[in-house]
């Protein structure tokens, strides 16, 4: 990555000290990145791990609701260090932030199981989750708003890309380094202890993040701002009860943030989530393919942030959200199709109907303690985790839970007997490598990240650019957190408790389209694009282009 940033600052006429800036808080945001995602990429294994048996796609939905937790305490985290970094400064507040990440992900390697503390287990995991979720909230505002501040006008969108970059590199570090660990290890001693090493590796890149970071000097725009006494006192006030800031930032929420959130997600983790646990792709394989989509899209991050600056970022964004939410249903059965065409022929060869009292079958989306799964919630789950569709036919008054596979029908709710029936008629438990298309595969996969890098590539300049300097921080870090944290972060969950619920394993891709196309209509309707604005005044930048005080 240093490399990449070095060649291309200098192709872009970039001082010295303007890449510095960029390497110096690109890696530390990599590193950070790299912290919270490590929990995302073994969720499915930490069900496992941290929660009870008994029931597998309980225990998924527990752990995503974890992994959603940081997430859903990410806009918290952007209130607090967004008001410290309008308050006090750019470069203290992303050191902070860094700080509490690389510490709580150390922790989370110490944490005892739930087999040896019980449900204190989950409890401390996600304290340390939450933790995580608002160092991040402060975290990303402050490396984009601390880089477009560095950066010349008219390459605002190119410097900014490299913050945009981090994400997928901090996820691809985190691939990269939990693929080496399964490489390398034995399946039951990483089982055991091994998975620890990746959470105890963020200790050493804190250190060195630190180190970089204590060598940055305070933005020159903010530095100017508080010598001429031009500074908030009260930046959250200012930036969500007075008008119009706080208009902007929920147009910059439903019109920008939401949609790129979730395309994102969907692209990047949905994809991975639905390769092992869908289509029953061993875990090294499908972090190796998610790892090379990721190495060979990252540059369009670096394209897409290039082109806004000469074409406008609102454009790019919203062309993201429509390709993306008019092609993810191809793009999936197409998944299927190339990396499990034996679990394809299966489904449409014995189609699966789930006979039972609907009034019996539960929507399930935070899972824990006080949850009560019945018979037919267990028979979804089961069928869910099998990777297969099934219809869902309501029988009222009915105490039995009976599968129809084809000619063939089961009685009762039997994990031992259903899973004989599905053997029997031949059901894949797992993908065959030999037949998985890798090629094809892989293609979509690049095609899934570009719609990312088309998102998420401009974003950074396009919220910067829309809030003025003294509220900066606090304005552009809420709609992002929100819409990425909240909106995207809530994908995993949401989509495996809607295939759970309907019976069809894409029908989760619902969400995201959704998302997108409210975005794209938001966008097109109430906002427009912001990439000539100067941003050292003190004013912000009103929904049609003009400037408006702050």
């Amino acid at each position: 990555m240093a490399t990449m940033t070095a060649t291309s600052a200098k192709a872009a006429g970039m001082s010295k000290d303007e890449k510095f800036v960029i390497f110096a808080s690109s890696l530390g945001t990599v590193f950070e990145w790299y912290d919270f995602y490590l929990y995302a990429t073994l969720a499915p294994f930490f069900a496992s791990l941290f929660f009870p048996p008994g029931n597998d796609t309980a225990a998924l939905l527990s752990a995503f609701a974890t992994y959603a937790a940081g997430f859903l305490v990410r806009p918290f985290g952007a209130i607090i260090f967004g008001r410290i970094g309008d308050l006090v400064g750019r470069k203290y507040t992303f050191l902070v932030t860094i700080v509490v990440m690389g510490g709580a992900t150390f922790l989370v390697g110490l944490l005892p199981t739930f087999q040896t503390i019980g449900w204190l287990a989950p409890i401390l995991l996600v304290a340390l989750r939450l933790a995580q979720g608002l160092a991040l909230g402060g975290e990303y505002g402050g490396a984009a708003t601390y880089v477009a501040e560095h950066a010349r006008p008219n390459e605002r969108g190119f410097a900014t890309s490299f913050i945009q970059t981090t994400a997928t590199l901090g996820f691809f570090l985190a691939l990269l380094v939990i693929g080496l660990c399964r490489f390398y290890m034995d399946a039951k001693v990483f089982a055991e202890w091994g998975w620890r090493i990746p959470f105890w590796i963020s200790l050493i890149l804190l250190v060195f993040s630190v180190y970089i970071r204590l060598r940055l000097n305070e933005s020159p725009i903010f530095a100017k701002m508080k010598e001429e006494g031009k500074g908030s006192t009260a930046p959250l006030t200012e930036s969500f009860f007075h008008y119009p800031n706080n208009k902007y930032v929920l147009l910059a929420l439903l019109g920008a943030t939401a949609g790129q959130g979730v395309v994102w997600y969907t692209g990047q983790f949905y994809a991975l989530f639905f390769l092992i646990i869908t289509l029953k792709l061993d875990y090294v394989s499908a972090y190796s393919l998610i790892a090379l989509s990721l190495l060979i899209g990252t540059p369009f991050f670096i394209f897409f942030g290039w082109l806004s600056d000469r074409i406008g970022r609102l454009k790019i964004i919203l062309a993201g959200c429509l390709i993306a939410a008019v092609t993810f249903f191809p793009l999936f059965r197409g998944l299927t199709h190339f990396v499990n065409p034996d679990l394809e022929a299966f489904a449409e060869k014995n189609p699966i109907t789930v006979s039972a009292d609907q009034s019996t079958c539960n929507f399930h989306i935070f899972v824990g303690p006080w949850s009560n799964f019945t018979q037919c919630d267990r028979a979804q789950d089961f069928l869910t985790k099998s990777g297969l569709s099934f219809k869902i036919v309501s029988v009222p008054g009915s105490k039995s839970v009976d599968m129809t596979i084809g000619p063939t029908k089961v009685e009762g709710w039997d994990n031992a007997r259903w899973t004989a029936a599905l053997k029997a008629a031949g059901y894949p438990a797992s993908a065959d490598k030999a037949k998985v298309n890798w090629f094809m595969t892989e293609l979509i996969l690049v095609i899934m990240v570009i719609y990312v890098t088309m998102v998420y590539g401009p974003i950074a300049a396009f919220l910067v650019e829309m809030f003025p300097t003294k509220i900066r921080y606090t304005s552009m870090s809420l709609p992002y957190h929100i819409g990425n944290g909240w909106f995207g972060g809530m994908l995993p969950l949401l989509a495996t408790a809607i295939v759970a619920a309907t019976g069809d394993i894409y029908a989760g891709l619902w969400y995201p389209i959704g998302v997108a196309v409210m975005t794209l209509v938001v966008g097109l309707l109430f906002l427009k694009d912001t990439k000539d604005v100067d941003i050292t005044s003190g004013s912000g930048v009103d929904i049609q282009g003009s400037r408006a005080p702050a």
